[in-house]
């Protein structure tokens, strides 16, 4: 089975039709023809740098998407040598979870240094007990729960409110890195389960004060042809299957208040199998804030909300400009508003100048755990 070193990428719309027919998921992220690999080189190597000696890279099977690529894909990318690693071994990154306390050797810039406004290290006593696969969040003896103990504190100033989440973090060091420093720390993160190094990310991300979420894979409509991974929660699946598999996702690491969804329309829809997800992660304590995909979704008895929006569905610096802004007029109307995205470069650098100027405009950034409520 071939694998290639890849940076994270997803399916954004580049107009009509474009891109979205060839990238089809945000953890695989594979075009379907080999001149596609070879037209996104510059690209590639500008997101994660050259992928030699130690550079932190991931690796990805490509058996699932390569299978439809041209004859002589791999001659393609020849001349590309150096900057794309492609090898027979087969290296899936769900089925070596760590030990999520162990020390960090892989997309990690060693030890968090805390800086002003830092959340405290996780994990925090009383909020975890062994599992498994690795500590599991747990209701404290004393009734405190996990999103109490690892959300930011919030105190709002009377302002309309907008939250805004970007996602799919871990996978990308160098993006990874730049939400972490560059974004306001009132800015939620969240993070795949599938990243190596886990721990040691959400560690720096909460040093600099950002709360995080951690991403959980479901079943999307276009199941298998869009696979979220092994750990994947499916709508037919039975109660103890889906605690299982939620179980593994959640003992990738500690630190993070609540769940948000990866992908999940199938899963989502299916009344019977949200209740077992959402019975679970109530019972450990988490919240749940999903990318709009559970707007609908009012059972579970557990801190939840929906983003209204995501600002870079479509990929462009115009399209994102007017999401946030849409974002803004939502806060006027209602009081709060509640945005997601991903961590793309344009959303990146967009996001860090629209949140330095929100307050000047009469806003007040929230983390999204300040929006969420029990249903």
């Amino acid at each position: 089975m071939a694998m290639i070193a890849i940076p994270r990428l997803s399916a954004p719309r580049f107009g009509a039709g474009g891109l979205k027919g060839l990238v089809a998921n945000r953890y695989v992220g594979v075009g379907a023809a080999g001149l596609t690999f070879a037209a996104a080189l510059a690209g590639l190597v500008w997101l994660v740098g050259p992928l030699t000696g130690g550079a932190p890279h991931a690796k990805v099977p490509l058996s699932p998407t390569y299978r439809h690529a041209p004859v002589g894909w791999r001659e393609a990318l020849a001349p590309a040598a150096g900057a794309l690693a492609i090898t027979e071994d087969i290296v899936r990154l769900s089925e070596r979870p760590l030990a999520p306390l162990a020390g960090i050797t892989w997309n990690s810039g060693g030890g968090a240094k805390p800086v002003a406004g830092a959340l405290p290290t996780a994990p925090l006593a009383g909020l975890y007990a062994p599992g498994p696969g690795g500590p599991l969040p747990i209701i404290s003896s004393d009734g405190r729960t996990p999103f109490d103990g690892y959300k930011r504190p919030f105190l709002s100033n009377g302002r309309p409110k907008i939250a805004l989440i970007i996602g799919g973090l871990g996978l990308n060091a160098r993006a990874t890195r730049a939400a972490i420093e560059t974004l306001p720390p009132e800015i939620t993160l969240s993070f795949a389960p599938y990243a190596e190094g886990l721990q040691g990310w959400i560690d720096e991300a909460r040093a600099h004060g950002h709360e995080v979420l951690l991403e959980t894979p479901m079943e999307p409509l276009d199941y298998p042809d869009n696979d979220p991974g092994p750990y994947t929660l499916m709508a037919d699946g039975s109660p103890p299957e889906i605690v299982k598999k939620l179980e593994w996702v959640l003992s990738r690491a500690t630190g993070y208040y609540g769940l948000t969804n990866y992908l999940g329309s199938r899963f989502l829809g299916s009344a019977g199998a949200y209740q077992a997800f959402a019975s679970a992660a109530a019972g450990r304590g988490l919240g749940f804030i999903d990318d709009g995909s559970g707007a609908r979704l009012t059972a579970g008895g557990l801190p939840r909300a929906s983003a209204e929006r995501v600002i870079d569905d479509q990929l462009s610096q115009a399209a994102i400009d007017q999401q946030l802004l849409a974002l803004e007029g939502g806060a006027m109307q209602r009081g709060q508003a509640l945005g997601a995205g991903f961590a793309y470069p344009v959303t990146l650098d967009k996001v860090a100048r629209w949140a330095g100027s929100l307050s000047d405009r009469g806003f007040q950034l929230a983390p999204a755990s300040a929006l969420a409520t029990r249903h």
